[in-house]
């Protein structure tokens, strides 16, 4: 039997089903002991937490005791210092990003997903190279800076050239005063050799979500396919940093297994990458099973209120402070208004999960992946991100700067990140407003900078910074950053 090791290079090791399993007892054995439930609480605070020290300032044992805990004020101080701990590392800037479907081809069968195999209803698409152009010239005309491409496995119609002459496709188009910024890439897991060659096509962050950490109920739903080997796939993001990709993404699919399991299995997966690459996750995804062609989420029966949602998030927050936090357009406008406030720091916006579907007037929905619920336009989710007392931002300065994995992680453990994030939103903001806002949204934008600014505690930096604005306004200059 496996044995739990949070170093191991074995999946079976460091998400260690026992390990869960006894971490979900404690959790019922202790979730009414309030003395204990508020020492995990004080541990995690921003002005205790070590910030030289490892980034997960509690321990998945101590995240279950807190998620197990009903009782309302502890609820309440969870969601408080989530918010804090946001504010402290983040601020409260929101990065926007769009996802780009390249081919919905694929040979697996999972069952949660439209893509699958066996799916004659649904039809297949893969973009040439001229769609692709076509496709990101609609979304730098929407002002979008960073997608998150997306394929299926399909060794024949999606081979790693097609990605990485995606990549070089999407990277080299200037529309205006558009620019694709960063690609980060949502593929099949693969081997050293071509996350090798993602790295030197100038990859972004490496994302791949784990749909569930439980082993068994993860053969029950890959039946078939590449996707089907458990240990294949939870290794990936350890393949991928030993090629040199030091920001990965991971995920949870919430509702294809009891969300108490997945948040364990999640933090703990959080806790080995830090351990063995002494490096955590660039982000964490949280995205629920959501309608789709062929899917019913009630097929799953593993449902939560919305409530429980927001307090996952908020222990995402509290667990891994320093890690990025993405929340789709599967879910509403609601749903990601609440999110926000406890931990989230990057949205999409304005998506498509169709592939071919930025191009067209009407939104398709004969290829897309999942319903989506939030349809605003990116000019209506800015102008909402600004009324709700958030930045906007379309920053990519630390990747093309070199400030990616331990990098990244020392300058936001630092509290440096602040000096530096705070005047690059304000800057790509202003390029938005100059080049794609409507009216309104620009009127508003250009308020909102203003009051910003003067949050630029040092003198020189923020005076620097207006400067660069006035040189976007005027139409001189663009893609400055600190």
């Amino acid at each position: 039997m496996a044995i739990y090791d949070v170093k191991s290079p074995h999946a079976d090791e460091f998400i260690n089903h026992q390990e869960i399993l006894d971490t979900l007892e404690f959790a019922k054995a202790h979730k009414d002991d309030l003395e204990l439930c508020h020492s995990i609480l004080a541990k995690a605070h921003p002005n205790v937490a070590p910030k030289e020290e490892h980034c997960t300032c509690i321990t998945h044992r101590e995240a279950a005791v807190l998620l197990m805990c009903d009782d309302p004020q502890i609820n309440a101080e969870i969601k408080r210092l989530a918010r804090q701990i946001k504010l402290a590392y983040y601020g409260n800037r929101i990065v926007l990003f769009a996802p780009l479907y390249l081919s919905n081809y694929c040979v697996n069968g999972c069952l949660y997903c439209p893509y699958h195999a066996k799916n004659r209803a649904i039809p297949r698409r893969k973009l040439t190279q001229d769609e692709i152009r076509a496709e990101v010239i609609a979304l730098q005309d929407m002002g979008h800076k960073r997608l998150a491409i997306e394929a299926g496995e399909d060794p024949k119609h999606n081979p790693i050239e097609y990605i990485l002459e995606s990549m070089q496709t999407i990277y080299s188009i200037k529309h205006r005063n558009g620019a694709i910024r960063r690609v980060n890439v949502n593929i099949a897991a693969t081997t050293i050799d071509e996350y090798r060659m993602l790295k030197e096509a100038e990859i972004g962050t490496y994302i791949l979500f784990q749909e569930t950490y439980n082993r068994a109920r993860y053969e029950e739903l890959h039946p078939t396919g590449p996707k089907s080997d458990y240990c294949w796939h939870t290794e990936a993001h350890d393949r991928a940093m030993q090629a040199g990709i030091d920001d990965v993404g991971l995920g949870v699919l919430f509702g294809l297994e009891g969300y108490e399991y997945e948040l364990v299995g999640l933090l703990m997966h959080a806790e080995h990458l830090e351990a063995a690459y002494g490096v955590s996750p660039h982000t964490i995804s949280v995205p629920r099973v959501k309608p789709a062609m062929d899917i019913d989420p009630e097929v799953f029966d593993n449902g939560f209120p919305d409530e429980m949602f927001e307090k996952i998030i908020a222990l995402i927050r509290v667990a891994v402070p320093y890690t990025g936090m993405i929340i789709s357009t599967r879910e509403s406008e609601a749903v990601r208004a609440a999110a926000l406030q406890y931990g989230i720091s990057q949205i999409s916006g304005g998506s498509r999960t169709s592939v071919g579907g930025y191009i067209e007037e009407e939104r398709p929905h004969d290829t897309e992946q999942f319903d989506v619920s939030d349809q605003r336009t990116l000019d209506e989710v800015i102008s909402w991100l600004m009324d709700n007392g958030h930045i906007p931002s379309f920053c990519t300065a630390c990747y093309r700067a070199g400030r990616t994995g331990d990098r990244f992680m020392s300058f936001c453990k630092s509290g440096e990140i602040l000096n530096y994030c705070h005047p690059n939103a304000l800057m790509t903001l202003s390029e938005y407003l100059v080049d794609y806002a409507s009216i309104e949204t620009a009127e508003k934008g250009w308020l909102k900078i203003a009051e910003e600014l003067e949050k630029i505690p040092d003198e020189h930096r923020r005076a620097l910074c207006r400067a660069n604005i006035e040189s976007i306004k005027s139409g001189d200059a663009r893609d400055f950053r600190f």
